[in-house]
């Protein structure tokens, strides 16, 4: 049960972070067929099929950086006892870079024509989710980080 000292919504980014790494770790398990099912493109679904270690490295990358956005929620939403450094700054980035890259696909999608739409609507949708809780987390927890 969560006690009064415990961000939910913290605790749901957090969540919603890790889950994320974890469909970014499954499309190197599963292979290309999960990154054409992912939305990624078939540049980069052909690129896993042709054996390329880019593909792997960037997806491994990104769920790496998500493991530690949502480690750093869980510090922040009193789940874990570990006091990550810089907490209130880290945090503040990591709403900034969500929410921005919820907003800015409309720029960013001619970058990455082999994107799907359902991708840039999909992955946006769940980036302004998480991006407004770890806003309202971050606002409710503010004093006691």
């Amino acid at each position: 049960m969560l006690t009064p000292s415990i961000s939910l919504s913290l605790a749901i980014a957090g969540s919603l972070s890790a889950l994320a790494a974890v469909a970014h770790l499954a499309c190197i398990a599963i292979g290309p067929q999960a990154y054409r099912f992912m939305g990624a493109g078939e540049r980069m679904a052909q690129a896993v099929e042709a054996g390329r270690l880019q593909p792997t490295l960037m997806t491994l990358g990104i769920s790496m950086v998500l493991l530690l956005w949502a480690a750093y929620a869980f510090s922040a939403a009193g789940l874990i006892s570990i006091r990550l450094p810089f907490t209130k700054l880290v945090l503040l980035a990591i709403t900034t870079v969500y929410l921005a890259r919820a907003l800015a696909f409309p720029l960013l999608r001619p970058a990455f024509p082999e994107n799907s739409l359902i991708f840039w609507l999909v992955s946006s949708g769940i980036c302004l989710v998480i991006g407004l809780l770890h806003a309202h987390g971050l606002a409710t927890r503010w004093a006691a980080l």
